[in-house]
């Protein structure tokens, strides 16, 4: 108890001392300081709200990016570019942006400051989905649909690389009574995220290298009429430069995902059919 005491001590009083209060044009507002430096990026949440200032000196001036008509008038990037004279017409309206573009401006303006935004910020994701595929690079007579499953686990650059990521992925696809044919897959993919938000994300994914094992029972009907039987398993290493496509919707404490997978792969023949890959799941934020 003496412990859980003490620690609870120790959290206030590193959250009281993190705060300053400040007067701000006849309020008086207990704010955080990040990137503190030539010029500082004031902030905290009141209601719910986000309120951003930037302090230069003793001035203090608020960043605001108020709805007018159900637009976003973005105040805050003529604000910025005044004190810095560095473009903002593409900073977006985050306490992580803002707080990378000032530091960034800190750094230029005094060659003693320290920057404060780590060089590498790696995150992790690991999640599970389901769907369905025919799986056009085999066999596959009747262009019969089968179920799989699988495991991603993805990493991600928070700071240099936020639209790249490195996956890994293991899934298993099953046969069926009239389509006698299962496959295991390991695989090395690069992700492109060509859109990404807060809360969204559209990627293209490039499945690089991939171990598949695959076990098989089969009816071939060739041309002639004839009837071949392909039996059999083993496994093969690839570079299949698979190309699909996906979007990652956050939800609670991660992400749906939803995957159209194995669109084309230039290294792979397919066997003419089109491809049906679709699967839906969850990814955890680790």
């Amino acid at each position: 108890m003496k412990r859980l005491l003490l620690v609870l001590a120790i959290f206030v009083v590193q959250i009281t001392f993190s705060q300053q209060t400040y007067s701000i044009q006849g309020e008086n507002l207990s704010l955080y300081a990040e990137a503190d430096g030539t010029l500082t990026l004031l902030w905290n949440s009141f209601e719910g709200n986000y309120r951003y200032f930037i302090k230069k000196g003793e001035v203090i001036t608020e960043l605001k990016n108020t709805k007018l008509e159900g637009a976003y008038q973005e105040e805050y990037k003529t604000v910025l570019q005044n004190y810095t004279g560095n473009e903002a017409s593409k900073l977006k309206f985050t306490k992580s942006d803002l707080k990378n573009y000032i530091d960034t401006y800190n750094a230029a303006a005094d060659s003693t400051y320290v920057s404060q935004i780590p060089s590498v910020n790696l995150k992790t994701r690991l999640g599970g989905f389901a769907g369905m595929t025919n799986y056009p690079y085999f066999v596959n007579p009747e262009n019969t649909v089968l179920p799989q499953i699988g495991i991603d686990f993805e990493i991600i650059d928070e700071i240099k690389l936020k639209r790249h990521s490195m996956q890994f992925q293991f899934r298993q696809i099953f046969g069926n009574k009239d389509y006698d044919f299962s496959s295991s897959q390991l695989s090395l993919n690069y992700r492109f995220k060509f859109v990404k938000w807060e809360t969204f994300d559209v990627f293209v994914n490039t499945k690089i290298a991939d171990y598949v094992y695959i076990s098989q029972d089969i009816d071939v009907i060739e041309n002639n009429g004839d009837t071949t039987n392909i039996k059999g398993s083993g496994g093969d290493f690839q570079a299949p430069f698979a190309l699909g496509i996906g979007a990652d919707i956050a939800l609670g404490n991660g992400y749906i995902t939803l995957l159209y997978q194995d669109i084309v792969a230039l290294n792979l023949t397919d066997n003419g059919e089109f491809p049906i890959d679709f699967a839906i799941g969850y990814k955890w934020k680790l």
